[in-house]
């Protein structure tokens, strides 16, 4: 079965742990994962910035690693990333900052990603608060 998530919550929210364990889950049955599309407060997920403490998990390095290792789309909303600061070099030329900071693995585009991982998989799940 083909799966995608979306995912709407901030780096902090029990539902990161619970998109990603649910992920490593349906890989490790066989499952395929199309897409994770990281949108509202899901895009922080896309910054290299955050550095959370040691005792806590770094959900950034896991999705990258993740994505990685079953070559998994991730995206973050080009809009919501944008709202929040997360620039890739493009978007970062576009509106004259110095910096971007998108994370490896990740890219930035708009909804129009989500319809598709929709049409092409058999289950969109939503993970949010």
């Amino acid at each position: 079965m083909i799966f995608s998530l979306a995912i709407y919550s901030s780096l902090s929210a029990q539902s990161q742990d619970s998109a990603y364990q649910f992920a490593h889950a349906l890989l490790s049955q066989g499952h395929q994962l199309y897409r994770v599309f990281f949108y509202h407060d899901g895009a922080y997920q896309g910054s290299f910035l955050p550095c959370p403490p040691q005792d806590e998990t770094d959900y950034t390095a896991r999705w990258q690693a993740l994505a990685k290792m079953h070559n998994i789309d991730l995206v973050i909303c080009i809009a919501a990333g944008l709202r929040r600061g997360i620039l890739d070099q493009r978007e970062a030329q576009r509106y004259e900052k110095a910096q971007y900071n998108l994370a490896d693995g990740f890219t930035l585009s708009g909804l129009g990603q989500l319809v598709e991982a929709t049409v092409q998989s058999d289950r969109l799940i939503t993970f949010a608060r």
